[in-house]
C-alpha cells in the first residue's frame, strides 16, 4: 500500500471496535467490487485529467449517507492521495486491509525505506489532526520538537529507543510513561506512532519531519480571505465549503476586509493564491494589453 495512506488507514482502523471493524471491512470491499464491476465508475475514478480533490469528491458525493464515516474517510483519502491509475488498487488494498485487522485484530507494520516511512507518517498525522482544533496545533509542533531535542541529547534514552532489537512494548512503554500525562494526547499518538512505525534510527528525523507538517498542515487549515466588502454568513459558509472540498480538509476563514479590491475576493490557503477580486482582473487585463497578447490575438482572428 502506497506509504501515506497505510498510515492513514492505520490511524483510523486502529480506533474501531470489533463491531464497526467489521462494517466497515465489509462496505470497503462492496466498494471495491463496484469499481471493479462498473467500468464508467472506474474510468471517472482512473481520470487524469481529474485532479486530486476532484477525484475525492465524487467518491464523497457517491458514498456519503450510505457507509460508516471511517469508510468514508478512508475512501476520500485513497481516491485522493493515490494517482489517478493506482486508484481502484488502493480502494482493493484498504479493503483487504481492513479484513486483516478484523480477522487478526492488528496488522503488520512492515519496515520501510528512510522516505516511505516519513511519508506514512504523514498519513498518520493527517487522520490524527482531523479532530484537532487549528488552534492547538503549535502547541503539537513545540511539543514534539521538544521531544525530539530530548532524545537527541540524551544518550541513554536515545540507546533505548533506537534499540531495534529490544522489545517494541518497552520502548512504547518508555514514551508513554515519560509523556503521559505531560503533553496533549495528540502529542503522545504522534510519538508513540514515530516508534511503532517509523525507523528506529531515524526517530529524531522522524519526529522534526512530523513537526514540519503538522505546520504546513496548519497552514492548510486557515484561509486568508481579502473581501471587497463585508462576507455575509451565507457567503462564508460556501466558502468554507469550497475550500475544504478542495483541500480535503475543514477550513477555518480569516476573513478581512480591503476595498482596494474594487469586487471580489482574494483567497489564500497554504501555498495556494486564488484572485478573484476586480482588480486583479484588471491588473490581469493591463499585463495582457502591455504585453501586446490582446492585439496579437485580435490580428489573429
Amino acid at each position: 500500500m502506497q506509504p501515506k495512506l497505510e498510515g492513514y488507514a492505520l490511524a483510523l482502523l486502529g480506533r474501531q471496535d470489533a463491531t464497526t471493524l467489521a462494517a466497515t471491512a465489509t462496505e470497503l470491499a462492496s466498494f471495491d467490487r463496484a469499481i471493479l464491476s462498473q467500468p464508467e465508475l472506474r474510468a471517472v475514478l482512473t481520470d487524469t485529467a481529474l485532479n486530486a480533490a476532484v477525484r475525492g469528491g465524487v467518491v464523497r458525493t457517491l458514498l456519503e449517507g450510505k457507509v460508516n464515516d471511517t469508510t468514508l474517510k478512508l475512501s476520500v483519502y485513497g481516491a485522493s492521495h493515490s494517482a489517478a491509475q493506482d486508484v481502484p488498487h488502493a480502494m482493493s488494498e484498504l479493503a483487504n486491509t481492513a479484513l486483516v485487522r478484523h480477522e487478526r485484530g492488528a496488522v503488520d507494520v512492515t519496515p520501510l525505506g528512510l522516505m516511505a516511512a516519513r511519508h506514512r507518517a504523514e498519513g498518520f498525522t493527517d487522520a490524527v489532526l482531523e479532530t484537532v482544533d487549528t488552534a492547538d496545533f503549535a502547541r503539537v509542533e513545540n511539543e514534539l520538537s521538544l521531544w525530539a531535542r530530548t532524545i537527541e541529547s540524551s544518550v541513554e534514552l536515545r540507546r533505548i529507543l533506537v534499540d531495534r532489537d529490544a522489545a517494541l512494548e518497552q520502548r512504547v512503554g518508555l514514551v508513554t510513561t515519560l509523556l503521559g500525562g505531560k503533553v496533549s494526547a495528540t502529542t503522545l499518538a504522534l510519538a508513540e506512532y514515530v516508534v511503532i512505525a517509523g525507523r528506529a534510527r531515524d526517530i529524531v528525523g522522524t519526529l522534526d519531519f512530523v513537526v514540519d507538517y503538522v505546520a504546513k498542515s496548519r497552514d492548510w487549515r486557515v484561509a486568508r480571505i481579502l473581501s471587497a466588502r463585508p462576507l455575509d454568513a451565507d457567503t462564508e459558509a460556501q466558502l468554507a465549503t469550497a475550500l475544504a472540498a478542495l483541500t480535503g480538509k475543514n477550513v477555518e476563514l480569516q476573513v478581512a476586509d480591503d476595498a482596494s479590491l474594487l469586487g471580489g475576493v482574494v483567497v489564500e490557503v497554504g501555498d495556494l493564491r486564488l484572485d478573484a477580486s476586480t482588480k486583479g482582473r484588471l491588473s490581469a487585463l493591463h499585463d495582457a494589453v502591455t504585453s501586446g497578447r490582446v492585439l496579437e490575438s485580435a490580428l489573429n482572428d
